[in-house]
């Protein structure tokens, strides 16, 4: 079984690139499998953190045989980085890791809108920068996706990441039906509403929120993780 493991910042396309994966016929996804051990841990108080809790494991090492155990020759796992700070063991045994970023001025003017004040570790790419390093110093060659590349051209950047994961890309990959899906976590009535109404890869209109003036050195200083692993990803 080849395993991928998808480490995603916030408000980035890592729930439509989800979709995208489903759509191939030799495909098992998993939506954000340490989503309650993030909860249990962190004692974060998210909407549905109760329906979070009631639906997984919060243990680490539940969930990771429960994921290996996928009976699907890939498996595609959804994680967020910040869900990941909380683990032992933050990496997936054998799996094909990928980082998922996006230009932290669009996280930051999106995340703005729920949270007046937004703090680094919010924003997530300090720590996939941190992890991206702990796995290049393993000897390993993490994949990096820039969601804002990726919106491009969707079809030449899976197909390249396809051929770097060693899986055949599926024309499949770049359309789904609009709606909620089956694999959707129970938090999905909280935070998926737009992606529902998605049926592909499509930059929306809030990218281009402007930045709040006050964040200006929050965005200075999550620029500078963003631009070190920008070079690293994957181009049309």
């Amino acid at each position: 079984m080849t395993t991928l493991n998808l480490i995603s910042g916030p408000r980035n396309i890592s729930t439509a690139l989800m979709y995208s994966f489903a759509q191939r016929n030799d495909i098992q996804v998993e939506d954000e499998p340490f989503y309650a051990l993030y909860l249990s841990k962190s004692g974060a108080q998210h909407p549905g953190r109760d329906e979070v809790l009631a639906s997984q494991s919060p243990d680490e090492a539940t969930v990771k045989a429960q994921l290996a155990s996928a009976g699907k020759p890939v498996l595609f796992v959804k994680n967020m980085a910040h869900h990941m700070e909380v683990m032992q063991a933050p990496f997936i045994e054998k799996a094909i890791h990928i980082f998922l970023i996006r230009d932290p001025k669009q996280i930051i003017a999106s995340y703005a809108q729920v949270i007046e004040n937004p703090v680094m570790r919010d924003i997530g790419i300090e720590y996939q920068y941190q992890l991206f390093q702990q796995l290049e110093k393993k000897g390993e060659q993490p994949i990096v996706l820039d969601s804002g590349l990726l919106l491009e051209d969707p079809a030449s950047v899976l197909e390249k990441l396809c051929h770097r994961c060693a899986i055949g890309f599926q024309p499949a990959m770049l359309h789904w039906k609009a709606g909620a899906k089956p694999y959707d976590g129970v938090w999905a009535p909280y935070w998926y509403e737009n992606v529902h109404q998605s049926t592909g890869f499509k930059k929306q209109q809030t990218s281009d929120r402007p930045l709040p003036q006050h964040l200006g050195p929050l965005y200075q200083q999550a620029r500078g993780y963003y631009e070190k692993l920008l070079p690293f990803s994957i181009k049309a």
